[in-house]
């Protein structure tokens, strides 16, 4: 192997490592400027100068404008990082497929869930007000509802997993399993029962872990 061919995986792994440290440090910036002020007030100039980056460095990272950042907070907000790998590739996705027994595979995805949401909520109440208010912004609706859209589409996986093992209650499809799963673990649920009826995120989760078991698997 040549000195040239020994440089460049290092030479890629470094620039991968840098670009995901610049789109962590967008998403930071825009999201606490969005929480902060709201969507509708935030600026990509202001997000720029808060993340430090020259405002062509921030159009290159969200090449579709202002909706595009928000996709980019939301889906690094969901992720808890800037790494470029899909929930299912994931240590803690990977503990839930190994766990043997669904009641307590479940749970674990429960606690999962009740984390993302932890972290997501105040974005997707942000983004939804700001969509609500400018119901004509055809850039922030579209990110709505691909974020609607790529939930339901994730909801399928551990459906299609409980599938296979034969752990759904009789009658009970794939997608019949994916559509429950998509409403049980939603936002507004998350806010409805930790904000509005005062529950504490671990009555929470023990509560989405119950549901999830009772309405999807076998008795």
């Amino acid at each position: 192997m040549t000195e040239q061919s020994k440089r460049r995986p290092y030479t890629s792994a470094l620039r991968q490592e840098q670009a995901e440290a610049t789109r962590r440090k967008i998403a930071d910036a825009a999201r606490k400027l969005m929480i902060g002020k709201g969507y509708a007030d935030t600026t990509m100039a202001e997000v720029a100068r808060e993340a430090g980056v020259a405002l062509q460095t921030l159009y290159t990272s969200s090449p579709g404008g202002k909706p595009a950042l928000a996709k980019l907070v939301y889906d690094i907000t969901l992720a808890g990082d800037a790494r470029p790998l899909p929930q299912s590739g994931r240590p803690e996705v990977q503990a839930i497929i190994d766990e043997p027994d669904p009641v307590r595979k479940l749970a674990g995805y429960a606690t999962m869930a009740t984390g993302i949401l932890r972290r997501i909520q105040p974005v997707h109440r942000v983004l939804r007000a700001a969509a609500a208010a400018s119901p004509t912004d055809a850039g922030l609706q579209e990110v709505l509802t691909d974020i609607e859209h790529e939930r339901l589409k994730g909801s399928h996986a551990p459906a299609r997993h409980l599938h296979e093992l034969g752990a759904l209650r009789p009658g009970l499809t794939p997608a019949g399993a994916a559509a429950q799963i998509y409403v049980l673990t939603s936002t507004e649920n998350f806010e409805k029962l930790t904000e509005v009826c005062g529950w504490t995120e671990a009555a929470y989760e023990e509560w989405l872990a119950w549901i999830l078991a009772t309405t999807l698997l076998h008795p």
